[in-house]
Order: structure tokens, then sequence, then C-alpha cells
């Protein structure tokens, strides 16, 4: 597809809408240039990215709105291609997110670890101990998708504790993917949720989406409850 750009400036354009732009704005704080597309619209121009020459496209790719940095991260997600094949693309595209809705959109559409868990991990952890906010985020979002699980569940809680970013953002990361960790896990999340050294804060907000779940049998959560500090 030639003239990338062009063709998705022009598309976006046509499917803006300013009601929804006020909205979109009000809930990402710092995120630039809101032009007011929704995410479904977006999604169908990042498939048909995809299936072009997705590499050409990201190569070339303007910054210049939220939704052109969202295009791009869908467009990773969909792009055929391994974590070897994507890896450069990844590490140009990971330090342009500065909002949450990039992030975990991103981070949902991109499913690597589920095919290469243990190379996807190794790429994981740079970010893990980044001070970039939404660096760690986005390894923590990617850690409650598709390492929750059995074979993982003890890196990923010791990979929980090990996060330095100071920023809400990647603090709220933290206490959700504890409580996906409790919420699947339970008994063995248990001995961590009393003896971690998160802070106050980030161990709260856990408890209280612990308690938000409707996942979490009501017994459960009175455990969890009488750990808030």
């Amino acid at each position: 597809m030639a003239g990338y750009n062009d063709w998705v400036k022009g598309r976006l354009e046509l499917q803006k809408e300013p009601g929804f732009q006020a909205f979109t704005a009000r809930l990402l704080p710092g995120a630039g240039n809101i032009l007011g597309v929704r995410l479904p619209r977006l999604r169908e121009m990042a498939k048909q990215l995809a299936e072009g020459d997705w590499r050409d496209y990201l190569l070339s790719a303007c910054d210049d709105s939220y939704e052109e940095t969202m295009l791009q991260g869908l467009v990773l997600g969909y792009a055929k291609g391994n974590l070897q094949e994507k890896r450069p693309y990844l590490q140009s595209f990971i330090p342009k997110i500065n909002n949450w809705s990039v992030c975990d959109s991103t981070c949902s559409t991109l499913r690597l670890a589920k095919k290469q868990p243990e190379e996807m991990w190794g790429f994981l952890k740079p970010y893990l101990h980044s001070s970039h906010t939404y660096e760690a985020r986005f390894a923590l979002v990617q850690l409650l998708g598709y390492y929750v699980n059995a074979g993982f569940l003890s890196r990923t809680l010791t990979a929980i504790g090990e996060v330095r970013a100071e920023g809400y953002y990647a603090k709220m990361a933290q206490a959700w993917a504890l409580s996906i960790c409790y919420r699947e896990f339970p008994e063995e999340t248990l001995p961590y949720l009393k003896e971690n050294q998160l802070d106050d804060f980030t161990h709260n907000k856990a408890i209280q989406k612990i308690q938000e779940s409707q996942k979490v049998p009501k017994e459960k959560k009175r455990l969890a409850l009488c750990l808030k500090r």
C-alpha cells in the first residue's frame, strides 16, 4: 500500500467524532492530539495495514496523533511474524507509549507470548526493570495477560515485586497483575500477598481489585481483605 501516512490520515479524518474526542481526552490525561476515532475503527484499519507490508508502514508511520500511535501498536499485534521479526519494531514502538489505552490495547493484541513464552519473557525483563511508567506497564500487562499460569506463576509474582517504576499507571498495573494471580491461584498467591514488599498504595490497590472481581469467591475475598494495610 503506497502512501501509508496519507491513507491513514485521510481515514482518521473521515472517522473522527468531536464528542468522542472530548470523552477520550478526559480518560487519557497526557495523551497528545486525540482525534476521536473509536477503537473498533482503528482495529479495522490496523488489520488492513497488517495484511500489507507492515514493516514498511512501521518504518514510515507518523506519531502526530494518539490514533496514529495506537495504530502502530495494533499493527504489531495483528501482523504475521515471530518475536525475532518484530523485535526491532517493538523496541522502537514501546518508548512511544504515553497512556494506558495504547499500552493495554497493544498488549491485548500482541500475543507472541502464547507461542514463544520463554523468548518473550526474556524480551520483557528489561522493561519490567525500567524506570519509565509505560515501559514497566507494558511488561506488567503482558505478564497478567499471558503469564499467570502454573508454569510461570512463581516468576510472575517475583517480577511484580521487582518493578521499580514510580508512576501511577505502573503501580496500578502491579496491583492489577497481583489481583489476577490471586484470582487464578489464590492458595499459591496468598503467601505472597501476606509477605510482599510492595508499597502500601500498590498492595491495597491489589486487595481492592480482588474485592471488585466477580470471579473471586467470597471467602477468598475475605482472606485478602484481612491483609489490607
